[in-house]
């Protein structure tokens, strides 16, 4: 994988050592979180077939869903990625990592963002977007720990002494440009608290920033830089060389101009403008030619010795991931297509799809990348080959078992929720009829999850086993290499024998790339600027067009309690399992009223369009059931439906309204440009006026007295909001029309 050093034998050699230090302590991280983060997948699988395991307040599904997403991404699979970028970079460069201590402060600083985010999440602190509800003190810590991550990188790039820049190096530096720019803008907040922020976006612009950064985040955190991992890995496992050169320079351009557009095809038949996210789709089908591209790049590596396969579990494993990455590669681009996504949208066939490539694709890479890395980095043997045997075998069953079962939910979801019966009624009118029928379904992806974290484990114990094995102390490998020599000079080519002559002959052939490869800051900027250039002409129109979102004259500010109860919902994590988006859709709108529209949310920092539905859409919600309805089924939603799997909210009706911070987040909402009117200087009063009459009617009509402070009540006041003002414009407008006005 390496090239010539440009540099004649007379030159120099500088004798250097790797930092494998900082790799092993990646490598126990990844183990480490990788268990913790399935195990709380498994525990919220549970959750959902059988919801008495909802401990409520900090244990339930609303918040352990993010903890456990955000520790599989961010703390397994990123300290993954950590672990085998410090690995291969060192040695593709031929040198030791720029800074040692840059090296130290990356991990512990990496380590302490895993471990404030596993206390806040539990404790309600999020933004409520998806893969990127920790709050603005750790959003700050991020950026932090990934700009050192970056100059370390960077530095160690100009430091180098090969001249020509191996593949995975581009994957690498693409995911770190990348996942800045995507941390950084779709984060942008304001403060309201130590731990409470509201998005300088709303509504459309906001999911549009949120899907923008949540399909890339796993484009350039969850894609790219496995794919440099695969390049790097996957040749060394199957010992020969990557297939082909060419394939993957087309691979990674591809990959990098045309990821980047595909995020609005999570929105079809949304609020969000028609043109935007039929652009989504557009470049989602195309992604489906280079994805592929790459997965046949993998396994044609192992040309010759598919052979190896049978004996050798780190090639089982490899195998199963790149099947994995095609899969889901081609399923992305399918559940793009409007008609497909109309059925699929909001069902657990997303998260089927999503899993299916992250317990393929990113574990299996994981494990095989680990298997390898383990005897080399404490030198010493694999403790077990065939404990890694029956962790392959083991977590295949359940990946399987997974799968199988959600992807049938999805399905099963989607057709219910549009079936109609021989009248033209809805003929599962009642939305738990569905939730009812996913039971078995869930306790089969149960088994799955727990036999892939039994499989983890294994993995787990066999890795600690061969490190008790390393010796006293670990030898040292002195590596020489001579410096690149700053007066180099390209050898001239040799037509017909290394490329041909012509401007076309170097295109075909991609050697004018080669030029690029030795210059890693222009190679950078380059990779910058497609980044950008492909991002801006998604998002300038989507903030620049007014008629983009056409304003509602009725859709008015949340009040200052209706505030409260929006942020007690997002603490709650209800976005988790509900969506506030009805869309133009007839099965649909029959079943719960008029469809969205772009205007209605404008004051909503941040959207609540949601991603799934465990429970059915809110966002027509208000009015519709009686206060008292709400609060007996916030205390028990089995005394309600009996098959519901809603968890309990006691502490709702025994915690107090926090009435004298609710000022603060008024004024942030008017800092962004939220007409609140006389809510400015008294918003507590009004507060606490409206729980009042509330806490009333709930006395009145056969609950508790004493309400008027507790927390169920301002929740009680948000969901009663949700759909009034499009009812109320809808009814200015029917009035007009009989008038003789305009309908």
């Amino acid at each position: 994988m390496g090239e010539a050093h440009g540099a004649s034998a007379s030159t120099r050699l500088d004798t250097f050592q790797y930092d494998d230090d900082v790799v092993r302590k990646f490598l126990f991280a990844t183990v480490l979180w990788g268990a913790v983060g399935m195990l709380v997948g498994v525990l919220i699988a549970i959750q959902m077939a059988y919801p008495a395991l909802n401990f409520a307040p900090y244990l339930t599904f609303g918040r352990l869903r993010p903890l456990h997403t955000n520790a599989v991404i961010f703390a397994f699979a990123g300290n993954a990625i950590f672990c085998g970028i410090y690995y291969s970079t060192q040695r593709l460069l031929k040198a030791r990592m720029f800074s040692d201590g840059l090296s130290k402060a990356h991990f512990w600083g990496w380590q302490l963002i895993i471990v404030a985010a596993a206390l806040t999440l539990p404790l309600g602190f999020t933004q409520a977007k998806e893969y990127a509800e920790l709050e603005w003190p750790i959003d700050i810590m991020i950026a932090v720990v990934w700009v050192i991550f970056a100059i370390n990188f960077i530095g160690t790039m100009v430091k180098r002494r090969e001249r020509h820049i191996y593949v995975a190096v581009w994957f690498y530096v693409a995911s770190i440009i990348t996942v800045a720019i995507l941390h950084i803008f779709n984060n942008l907040s304001i403060p309201a608290g130590a731990f409470k922020s509201y998005s300088i976006y709303a509504g459309v612009q906001d999911a549009f920033m949120q899907w923008w950064y949540g399909h890339n985040a796993v484009a350039f955190f969850l894609t790219t830089p496995f794919l440099g991992l695969m390049y790097y890995f996957m040749p060394k496992a199957a010992e020969g060389p990557v297939f082909s050169y060419k394939l993957s320079i087309l691979h990674f351009w591809t990959l990098v101009f045309m990821y980047i557009w595909a995020g609005p095809h999570h929105l079809h038949y949304t609020s969000l403008p028609e043109w935007a996210s039929t652009v989504g789709m557009l470049f989602s089908v195309m992604l489906w030619a280079p994805s592929w591209g790459g997965m046949i790049n993998g396994l044609l590596t192992l040309r010759g010795g598919w052979h190896k396969v049978v004996d050798d579990p780190i090639l089982k494993f490899m195998v199963i991931a790149l099947t994995g990455y095609g899969m889901s590669t081609f399923e992305g681009p399918m559940l793009s297509i409007k008609s497909v996504n109309a059925l699929s949208h909001y069902t657990d066939w997303t998260i089927a799809h999503a899993h299916s490539g992250a317990l393929t694709w990113n574990g299996f890479l994981t494990f095989a990348m680990i298997y390898w890395l383990a005897p080399r980095l404490f030198q010493t043997q694999l403790y077990s080959k065939k404990a890694a045997e029956w962790h392959f075998w083991i977590a295949t069953v359940g990946v399987l078992l997974y799968i199988v079962s959600i992807y049938s939910a999805g399905v099963t979801q989607g057709l219910m929720w549009r079936a109609f019966d021989e009248t033209g009624r809805l003929q599962y009118p009642d939305f738990v009829e569905t939730v009812a029928r996913l039971i078995p379904m869930y306790w089969t992806r149960v088994i799955g999850g727990t036999l892939y974290l039994v499989g983890a484990l294994i993995f787990a114990w066999n890795i600690v086993m061969t490190w008790r094995r390393r010796p006293a102390a670990y030898a040292v490998h002195e590596v020489q290499a001579a410096p690149l020599s700053p007066t180099y000079v390209p050898e001239p080519m040799r037509p017909g024998v290394d490329v041909p002559a012509t401007a076309w002959g170097r295109f075909v052939n991609m050697t004018f790339h080669r030029t690029w490869e030795r210059m890693p800051i222009l190679f950078t900027v380059l990779t910058t600027v497609a980044v950008i250039v492909a991002s801006l002409f998604e998002i300038l129109p989507t903030f620049l067009i007014k008629s983009n979102v056409p304003t509602i004259a009725s859709v008015k500010p949340y009040t200052p309690l209706e505030l409260a109860g929006r942020d007690l919902y997002i603490r709650e994590g209800c976005f988790n399992c509900h969506s506030q988006m009805v869309r133009p859709l007839r099965f649909e709108t029959e079943r719960y009223g008029e469809y969205s529209k772009p205007g209605e949310s404008v004051y909503d920092h941040p959207f609540l369009w949601g991603s799934r539905r465990i429970g059915p859409d809110l966002a027509r919600e208000g009015g519709l059931k009686s206060n008292l309805w709400h609060l007996r089924h916030f205390e028990n939603p089995r005394e309600i439906n009996a098959r519901s799997i809603m968890p309990a909210y006691p502490h709702l009706s025994t915690n107090d309204v926090d009435f004298a911070g609710i000022q603060r987040r008024v004024d942030v909402m008017v800092m962004l440009g939220v007409p609140y009117g006389e809510g400015v200087n008294n918003a507590p009063e009004q507060a606490r006026a409206q729980a009042q009459a509330i806490g009333q009617d709930l006395a009145s009509t056969g609950g508790r007295t004493g309400l008027e402070s507790k927390e169920v009540v301002a929740l009680i006041a948000y969901l009663q909001r949700l759909g009034v003002d499009i009812r109320a414009g809808s009814a200015k407008v029917a009035s007009a029309g009989g008038a003789g006005g305009q309908p």
